[in-house]
């Protein structure tokens, strides 16, 4: 919860106002654009950016006299990312989800163009699957792999189709970087991928993308089972869950759904 406005400190408050003020569009900013931008004096600006550029959160373009973000933001940033281990945020929702529907559920991240298990959790009436932690899967043919690539990077997604092997696993495989895009835009708009038999006869899956803090997936949920169990009922239900759980993972790693 916010803290009173009655219990700030104004000169903290300013200095964290100034490095707000940079974003990707403007990494360098003058003094005079600053104190304009904060409504503050000229030399309570210098003041405050000397500061910070003596602790190393700004640094100064000796050339043109800007300024921009320090070395000592990436060194704090750093001890953030670590702490944001995907697994260990995960785990307690692939549990979750083991519990409530008694299927599998497989944890993913992009590598290169392959998908790579990160963490699995089997449900006791879970049929034996090929999968393992360590793994990698192909990206066109999974749901893991599939909810990744509907949200990466455009240009990501299109150097990754270009290098595709198509191989046909089963008569519902994905064959051609066409078909893939089509797929591609559905997940896009319903948030979550379904794997339809796609590289096991007997085995569907709903699968959904996690998100970082830049809104790119950076890995994947899904929960696994046998056709017979896996109707569409069921499905949506898996699905409409999923959704609600990749949003809250999303969220430790910083994302925010604007």
């Amino acid at each position: 919860m916010p803290k009173s406005k009655s219990n700030l400190i104004q000169s903290v408050d300013r200095a964290l106002q100034i490095l707000e003020c940079f974003s990707k569009r403007e990494n360098e900013l003058g003094v005079t654009q600053i104190a304009n931008r904060l409504d503050l004096h000229k030399s309570t600006t210098f003041g405050l950016l000397s500061t910070l550029e003596n602790r190393g959160y700004l640094k100064q373009n000796l050339e043109n006299g800007k300024y921009r973000l320090g070395i000592k933001l990436f060194e704090l940033g750093k001890l953030v990312e670590d702490g944001m281990d995907l697994r260990t945020s995960s785990l307690p929702y692939l549990k979750k989800l083991v519990y409530k529907y008694d299927e599998t559920a497989h944890l993913a991240m992009r590598d290169g163009n392959q998908i790579i298990y990160i963490d699995k959790v089997e449900g006791e009436s879970g049929i034996k699957m090929s999968s393992q932690v360590g793994k990698r899967a192909h990206v066109y043919c999974t749901g893991v792999g599939k909810a990744v690539l509907a949200f990466m990077p455009e240009k990501d997604a299109e150097e990754i189709m270009k290098n595709i092997k198509f191989h046909q696993f089963t008569c519902n495989t994905i064959t051609d970087s066409n078909e893939l895009k089509e797929e591609l835009k559905k997940i896009r708009k319903r948030k979550y991928c379904i794997d339809n038999e796609e590289i096991e006869v007997g085995l569907k899956c709903v699968a959904a993308p996690i998100m970082d803090y830049n809104g790119e997936a950076v890995g994947s949920i899904s929960i696994s089972g046998p056709t017979s169990r896996m109707n569409h009922e069921k499905m949506n239900l898996i699905a409409k869950d999923l959704k609600e759980i990749i949003m809250k993972i999303s969220e430790t790693l910083g994302y925010k759904n604007v």
